[in-house]
């Protein structure tokens, strides 16, 4: 059943707070550009002319620049976002060798590493900010037992690492929740009862409503022998098939409005929209604001809210501020 105006829609828009490069070269570790950041402060007005109340996940290399950081002091100053750590960990000390793709994910680094790594990024967050982050997210997605139970150590109870239907050679996400859970701490891919931290996932999907079975489709002509066919490209191409994120970098307004409307027909409390602070210059990491990104970003979010907000009730969250209400909400169902 479709939700109207008297069923309001939990927003959250969360947005990687970074350094930006080049992702077919190097990751970059002492030495790495925020120049990104200068545009928050403009983005964060429009943002709030929208409603929206953002959360940034602020990585290391952000938080450890000086103008970077009063930036952020001038953002979260005003009281209408959330600052959340984000761990990079090839650009956050301590260094223990050059970052390679399989490093650059968290969940491939000894437990040791990541509690130091951690502990260096949650004490500078707070140094900079006067904050203790309750919010997470690894950087590139992934979690796994021994990452969550740090989170839990470090006070953290909202995590946002899992990113539905998404897997590469480290880790894949498929076997766990689309919508909020609280994850088992030895498989946070897996619901549990306990209570100490939430997960709450990006809102990824498809444009057809049984998104396992699609996902199932779309992973097997993925990969050999059935990539050859190039079902997936054939099948977005005509609309038969589309993988959709609500993400403005991957995804038109209109393909994220789509996204919107089924998961808001399958009964979804919440929509995570997400970005990339880096996504705001021009670059060609991102597939579509490569050009006037800054402009593009900002049109495409416009469009997706007003739209919505023609026909649903937006209930504009932080991150941590979604986690509680749909954790109140799920208690008094249970009652």
């Amino acid at each position: 059943m479709q939700q109207g105006k008297s069923a309001p829609v939990i927003f959250i828009l969360s947005i990687d707070t970074e350094e930006e490069w080049d992702w077919s070269g190097a990751f970059p570790q002492q030495n790495v550009d925020v120049n990104n950041v200068n545009l928050l402060p403009s983005f964060h007005q429009h943002l709030a002319s929208l409603g929206l109340r953002p959360t940034y996940f602020v990585d290391y290399a952000v938080a450890n620049s000086p103008d970077a950081a009063a930036e952020m002091r001038t953002i979260a100053a005003q009281k209408d976002c959330e600052i959340g750590a984000h761990l990079h960990p090839w650009c956050n000390p301590p260094y223990f060798s050059p970052a390679t793709d399989e490093s650059s994910h968290v969940i491939n680094l000894p437990v040791e590493q990541v509690s130091q790594k951690l502990d260096a990024l949650m004490q500078l967050i707070h140094q900079q900010f006067d904050v203790q982050a309750k919010s997470f997210r690894t950087g590139r997605w992934g979690i796994d037992s021994k990452v969550i139970n740090l989170l839990v150590n470090a006070g953290i109870n909202v995590d946002s690492s899992i990113y539905p239907f998404y897997n590469n050679d480290y880790f894949s996400c498929h076997s766990a929740p689309s919508l909020p859970y609280w994850p088992d701490l030895n498989d946070p891919l897996k619901e549990s009862q306990q209570k100490e931290i939430y997960e709450l996932p990006v809102t990824v999907g498809f444009n057809r409503s049984n998104f396992s079975l699609w996902n199932d489709i779309h992973t097997k002509f993925a990969s050999p022998p059935y990539s050859w066919t190039r079902f997936n490209g054939i099948a977005w191409h005509t609309q038969l098939l589309r993988k959709q994120y609500l993400c403005p970098e991957l995804s038109t307004p209109k393909d994220m409005l789509s996204l919107c409307e089924t998961v808001i027909n399958k009964g979804y409390p919440v929509l995570h929209m997400y970005m990339h602070s880096s996504g705001l210059l021009d670059n060609n990491n991102s597939l579509l604001g490569n050009q006037n990104a800054y402009e593009f970003i900002s049109q495409s979010v416009a469009e997706v809210i007003n739209t919505l907000s023609e026909k649903y009730t937006l209930d504009f969250c932080t991150i941590s501020e979604a986690a509680a209400k749909l954790q109140l909400t799920k208690e008094q169902e249970n009652t």
